[in-house]
């Protein structure tokens, strides 16, 4: 039982890292990631290190996507003022 649940979360893992890489808009990769994020959180968990899965939960699946997003954002902003400026 252990052993599929841990193959399944290896896969899923597989799948949400190719998809973060496919992804061209770095929105949509935060969004990736941060599903990532929570997949890792599992594998850890299933692999009986609950706190590495914790931390994990919170960094990897809430704040890095944040601040990539607020990142993203901010960098819009600025291409947009600059497009206005001209």
């Amino acid at each position: 039982m252990d052993d599929a649940v841990i193959v399944v979360a290896l896969l899923l893992m597989a799948a949400s890292a190719t998809a973060a890489v496919v992804q061209r808009d770095p929105a949509r990769q935060a969004l990736v990631l941060s599903v990532l994020g929570s997949v890792l959180a599992v594998l850890f968990t299933v692999l009986q290190a609950p706190d590495v899965g914790l931390s994990q939960l919170a960094v990897g699946s809430a704040l890095t996507p944040l601040l990539i997003m607020l990142s993203v954002r901010k960098v819009r902003r600025r291409g947009r003022e600059k497009e206005g400026a001209q």
